[in-house]
């Protein structure tokens, strides 16, 4: 986990007694490089102060003079490379579309959350968040280079990480989804947020999948010659599933490794899937990879406009209920009718169905009590190296008798 100290953290609210809450909250849990803001100018002063720039922002939607959607788009102009996490006193329904709001403009948002603010659930969301010396050292602008990303593909400096997934209701670890991390040599241990859009934007992200793709399969291939048995879940970008010679590429790196296509979910994005046009490239692709025996997974399910009919014609195996229907899905009734409304749509499609984000021990009895068939989240494990894979397992099977 990251040196909480070394998180810069700045609060925006317009109410005074908020800002000290928060601020004492956040230094009773150990971030104590904190400042305090009342107006989104004095707040976008402080992101364009040199070394100044806070790696998150606690923000405040409801403000007057400049609201937090205002204050998001000067933001985005401002080149802001921090974090976000929302917080207000509106219903859900708006904390999701302002959070939507957010990914659009290319701002990474670590989630959102309710007033009054619970000081576990906002400790859960800054476990997520990248330090100081990492997200701002310098140097740090020339991450976005497309060409320093090219080379740091072909100079190995990308490294993968996984997070476990297993059964709520047995305790049984079924897999782990890989997740990938930029290992800068100047700049430390880099998360997503900061090259998946340069990736995508500069038609970098098939090499960026391809190596992805080829260390998981021969980590998979190493963990089953020493005993260990687990489904990979991996992520793949829609330009790679639209390319014809992927589903060649893919299976011969299965064969290579010894590991059976059965069990490698492939993951895409809902968002990502054009359901009203689907061109017959990817329809091939898709069709061929099940043909295969390769599982496809629609992941980040529920942010998506996909109807039962659109999605009982692609060859899914499963779906992955994005982590803002699981966080408090046990205690909010809005995030937990929108839970169902999931859970009950991949029931119908007869899907397999996993829960992203769990944080919290009510949210992972929840999955239980509901038969959700795998959870995945901090609550449960934090992304690891592989060689930390094995131990964590050990001590997990202890803790998962205390938990089933």
């Amino acid at each position: 986990m990251a040196n909480k100290s070394a998180i810069k953290i700045l609060v925006l609210d317009d109410d005074q007694f908020t800002l000290k809450l928060l601020a004492r909250m956040l230094e009773n849990s150990g971030y104590t490089t904190v400042s305090i803001c009342d107006n989104g100018r004095a707040a976008l002063e402080s992101v364009d102060r040199p070394g100044a720039q806070p790696d998150v922002i606690l923000l405040d939607l409801n403000m007057p003079e400049m609201d937090g959607v205002e204050f998001v788009r000067h933001l985005a102009e401002h080149r802001y490379t921090g974090s976000l996490i929302l917080f207000s006193g509106e219903d859900e329904q708006m904390l999701r579309s302002a959070e939507k709001l957010v990914r659009a403009h290319k701002i990474p948002v670590l989630g959102h959350l309710r007033k009054p603010v619970n000081p576990e659930a906002l400790a859960g969301l800054l476990e997520k968040s990248t330090p100081s010396s990492q997200a701002h050292a310098p140097g740090a602008s020339a991450i976005r280079s497309a060409e320093e990303l090219r080379a740091a593909i072909a100079n190995g400096e990308m490294v993968n990480y996984y997070q476990p997934m297993v059964s709520p209701a047995t305790g049984r670890v079924a897999g782990v989804e890989t997740l990938v991390r930029w290992n800068h040599p100047r700049d430390g241990m880099l998360l997503p947020s900061r090259f998946i859009g340069v990736a995508e934007s500069r038609g970098l992200i098939k090499d960026l999948t391809r190596m992805v793709l080829t260390g998981a399969l021969g980590q998979v291939g190493l963990w089953q010659q020493e005993g260990l048995s687990l489904q990979l879940s991996v992520n793949v970008s829609i330009h790679s599933l639209a390319s014809t010679d992927f589903v060649d590429f893919v299976t011969g790196l299965v064969n290579e490794a010894g590991v059976s296509p059965q069990n490698v979910v492939l993951e895409v994005a809902e968002g990502w899937i054009p359901m009203n046009d689907l061109r017959a490239p990817l329809l091939e692709t898709l069709t061929r990879l099940r043909l295969k025996r390769f599982r496809l997974a629609i992941d980040e399910f529920g942010t998506g406009y996909s109807s039962v009919t659109q999605l009982r014609d692609i060859p899914f195996d499963e779906v992955k209920i994005d982590r803002g229907f699981v966080l408090h899905a046990s205690t909010d009734k809005k995030v937990r009718a929108r839970y169902d409304a999931c859970l009950s749509m991949a029931r119908q499609l007869d899907k397999e169905v996993v829960a992203v984000g769990v944080q919290e021990i009510a949210d992972w009895d929840m999955l239980r009590s509901t038969g959700c068939d795998l959870a995945q989240g901090s609550f449960i494990a934090e992304p690891m190296l592989a060689a930390d894979l094995p131990g964590w397992i050990q001590g997990w099977q202890a803790r998962a008798k205390s938990l089933t």
